[in-house]
């Protein structure tokens, strides 16, 4: 009997952390995070984690388990749900992935076998991070676009780890990273997906950004960069477009605009994603509260197939 997980997925804004909360005081649940740059300690503002009172109401994982000069990425996290899933099955808990990655979660569900061994090489790994530093993210992006056009159409463009991971995977296996197999479902588990109209949506996104701002994303900016200046938190959004303020490049207006216009640039590319890799059942909260009934029908019924 495969193990029960349920995920809440979607872009950004559209209150999946609201959803998930509200489902696991329902049914029992324990929550882990999906989102990559949530793992760092004192990035509260920018990552948009829940607050200390909610994480009180019910467990939360893989929040600020990591200093932000260190690493993390789909194999761990691949690896720590590995772990807390089957822990929380333990507990009668139901364990539900809110946010997130669709990579990562993909990862997860599918047993991606992630490169594996022979795919990694230390020497060619330097030299393509020495040409990232060089010349820039896009430009590999570039490159792993005319080579392998349906992982470049999945990575963002300014992701240099996962570029360079994924020609690291080319170069030394001579396979392009999608065709990597899939396994099958690792789990049982129900995908609920969030969205809302575009327009509305981006309206949404840029209100956040807004109130980021008021929340002190600066500040928390300013801590981030004495921290150190090859972090690889400086490269999320929210953090990365910071850069040439700091440099007195640019003010706080421009940053402003381009933290709203990356982060609806990637809700949509998160949508695309997940429409097209995941089977996701999805649910407009935002315009249609009274959904909420519905989806919450619906993971009792699945509940109930396999009680956990």
């Amino acid at each position: 009997m495969k193990p029960k997980l349920l995920a809440v997925v979607g872009p950004t804004a559209v209150g999946k952390s609201d959803l998930a909360l509200s489902l696991a005081q329902q049914f029992n649940g324990e929550i882990i995070s999906g989102d990559s740059m949530q793992v760092y300690r004192h990035l509260d503002v920018g990552t948009a984690k829940v607050s200390p009172t909610e994480r009180k109401l019910v467990p939360h994982h893989l929040i600020d388990i990591l200093n932000v000069q260190e690493r993390y990425g789909v194999q761990r996290f691949v690896k720590d749900c590995q772990a807390l899933i089957p822990a929380i099955h333990d507990r009668q808990k139901l364990p539900i992935i809110a946010g997130g990655t669709g990579y990562y979660l993909k990862a997860l569900l599918r047993g991606l076998q992630l490169g594996g061994q022979k795919s990694s090489d230390e020497r060619i790994r330097k030299q393509l991070e020495e040409r990232l530093s060089k010349d820039g993210a896009p430009a590999l992006w570039h490159q792993l676009e005319q080579i392998d056009p349906v992982t470049a159409a999945k990575v963002d463009v300014h992701n240099g780890r996962r570029l360079v991971r994924a020609l690291e995977i080319y170069l030394v296996t001579g396979s392009i990273p999608s065709a990597q197999q899939d396994q099958p479902d690792q789990y049982d588990a129900l995908l609920i997906g969030l969205n809302c109209e575009r327009s509305l949506l981006y309206e949404r996104i840029n209100r956040r950004v807004k109130l980021m701002m008021q929340q002190g994303l600066l500040a928390e900016n300013e801590w981030l960069r004495n921290q150190g200046t090859e972090l690889p938190a400086l490269k999320g959004i929210g953090y990365r477009e910071f850069s040439p303020y700091f440099a007195g490049q640019q003010n706080l207006a421009t940053v402003v605009d381009a933290i709203q216009k990356d982060s609806r640039h990637y809700a949509k590319r998160q949508l695309t994603w997940f429409r097209n890799q995941l089977p996701v059942r999805w649910f407009n909260l935002v315009e249609h509260p009274e959904q909420l009934t519905e989806i919450e029908q619906m993971v009792q019924k699945w509940r109930k197939t396999n009680d956990v």
